[in-house]
């Protein structure tokens, strides 16, 4: 019972301070961090969710990424990954360039610049992984200038393949038809930006979870085994 006390006198000081401090920001949780003697303070920004960690008594507070070496993990980066997972099931994929290779059981989703070299680099270990399923949200904002090429895969008659041709090709081969049919690319930009992404590759695996850059093969497909078999968020 005392220990139970003393650690929520700890959270409730914990929050006063570090509320105070922030200005006045709602802090949603705190808990211990994976560092000994130090706490995790999760809280809300305009930006979305931040982390930062403070000791028992809030004295010091401190803002950055936590590493653990021995495992080679950002454990900030993961944990901001999770307080920003959405609900797969709400993705709109109805607006996606669907990839399928295999039995499709790997499920993924994709906010993807043809034009970002971090992507197009991705695209080569994708390449490399079977029976998965990508949903790719065509997300043109590094050359705007270059939106016509997107636009024109999505009115092509086979939408993968003009993607594929366009993103992971080691030159870009922009679709030869026309881009001036319907397409839903101001439509994707919108939802992007509603759901916080800042970055392309932006990747959400079939929990919600979402992935900021790209991933080696072994560590993209444990991912995404693992993904399969936990629940869904809703």
């Amino acid at each position: 019972m005392l220990a139970a006390a003393s650690a929520f006198a700890d959270e409730a000081t914990i929050r006063r301070v570090v509320e105070a401090a922030l200005g006045g920001a709602r802090v949603e949780s705190v808990k211990p961090a994976p560092l000994q003697g130090f706490f995790e303070v999760h809280f809300e920004s305009r930006g979305g969710p931040q982390i930062v960690y403070t000791d028992a008594e809030a004295n010091y507070i401190f803002q950055g990424q936590l590493y653990d070496t021995r495992a080679r993990r950002n454990l900030t980066e993961e944990r901001l990954n999770k307080l920003m997972a959405i609900d797969f099931a709400a993705l709109p994929i109805d607006l996606a360039v669907k990839v399928r290779r295999g039995n499709g059981r790997r499920v993924l989703a994709i906010f993807s610049d043809p034009y970002c070299p971090a992507c197009r680099q991705f695209e080569q270990t994708l390449a490399q992984i079977d029976d998965i399923t990508i949903y790719y949200f065509m997300y043109p904002v590094i050359r705007p200038e270059l939106v016509a090429h997107s636009k024109a895969v999505w009115c092509s008659p086979d939408r993968a393949k003009a993607w594929l041709a366009l993103a992971a090709r080691p030159k870009a081969q922009p679709p030869t038809g026309s881009a001036a049919c319907d397409t839903p690319i101001e439509r994707i930009v919108e939802l992007g930006r509603s759901l916080g992404v800042s970055s392309t590759p932006t990747l959400f695996l079939a929990t919600g979870e979402r992935i900021r850059g790209g991933m080696q093969g072994p560590d993209l497909v444990a991912v995404l085994d693992q993904a399969a078999r936990e629940p869904k968020r809703r």
